[in-house]
């Protein structure tokens, strides 16, 4: 696959997504731009002294300008909340560096598919269609697909089932009202409500579960990794590596990216994960998949929650 792909933050969330990026053979050239140029320099030499036993991809530091013709540019940049630091106040230091990367980086590759990755994602996915006035195709944040596989690990530990055969998602924003969607969580192809009936052999059932505890667990997983090893990488890493691969297939996927709404669920105006079709043209349509009535509310709820933090940190 020939593409170029720009990682504006060389942190670890960026150099691990430059290092999944190279292990999928997803990129034929990567560059990797960050404020500190020491450590993009280092991490871009240690990663491409790999690349024997990688893919064929050229990785190396640069500056914006390095970015000319990229195919997708993935922004990682931002900073973690701080001891004390209001959700507001990080919401504003992050936005003002998304703004200020928006300046720069559109003027040199203004044809990319751009992919947030630095949280709250939702907010400055919004922002950055907002300082960039791309169009909304071209612009999405990784939004639940994170906790839309933590969702699928922990469903597939409790029905004793390979991953695959799990489907289900969760929409909303990525973080405290975000929801499973159980009306369409299917295993193997049975709806979940169904498939313990469907098993003629009880060798293989379940375990019990609350789906209240499931969706804990989703949601808190992100903060039990990080207070036990400082920061998530790994998960993150490789449902940007994903979303890049959908992006280079002839056929369209659906994601549960972050993607500005204009009246889908009667939701306009804000940037949110419900099911989205991607391409090699980015965002191509959401879909607007049929949704219990409590799961419409949450939906909505978790749109009410972020327009709020939107307009008050003044985007």
């Amino acid at each position: 696959m020939q593409k170029k792909i720009t990682i504006i933050g060389a942190g670890a969330v960026g150099s691990t997504t430059a290092y999944s990026l190279l292990a999928r053979g997803v990129a034929s050239e990567v560059v990797l731009i960050d404020i500190n140029t020491e450590k993009a320099l280092g991490e871009a030499l240690d990663i491409k002294q790999a690349t024997p036993f990688l893919s064929n991809c050229d990785i190396y530091a640069g500056d914006y300008r390095d970015a000319v013709n990229s195919d997708v540019v993935i922004i990682t940049s931002g900073i973690g909340r701080k001891p004390g630091q209001t959700r507001l106040e990080l919401v504003q230091t992050n936005v003002g560096i998304i703004k200020s990367i928006a300046n720069d980086i559109v003027k040199y590759a203004p044809n990319a598919i751009y992919i947030l990755v630095a949280n709250p994602v939702d907010i400055l996915t919004y922002a950055f269609l907002k300082y960039t006035g791309l169009p909304k195709s071209q612009v999405m944040g990784t939004g639940t697909v994170l906790d839309t596989i933590r969702l699928r690990t922990r469903l597939a530990e409790i029905y004793h089932v390979n991953k695959q055969q799990v489907h289900a998602n969760v929409l909303g924003e990525h973080g405290d009202t975000s929801f499973v969607a159980w009306s369409s969580a299917t295993i193997a192809g049975v709806p979940v409500d169904e498939y313990n009936a469907s098993i003629a052999s009880a060798y293989n059932l379940p375990t019990e579960y609350k789906r209240e505890d499931v969706e804990t667990y989703v949601r808190k997983s992100g903060g039990k990794i990080i207070s036990r090893k400082g920061c998530t990488v790994y998960g993150i890493a490789m449902s940007s590596t994903h979303i890049v691969n959908t992006l280079g297939g002839n056929a369209e996927t659906a994601l549960t990216v972050s993607s500005l709404h204009e009246g889908e669920y009667g939701i306009s105006d804000v940037c949110l994960s419900s099911l989205s079709l991607v391409d090699s043209k980015g965002v191509r349509s959401i879909i607007t998949q049929k949704l219990s009535d409590d799961e419409y509310q949450k939906l909505h709820a978790s749109a009410e929650a972020l327009k709020a933090v939107i307009k008050s940190a003044n985007v």
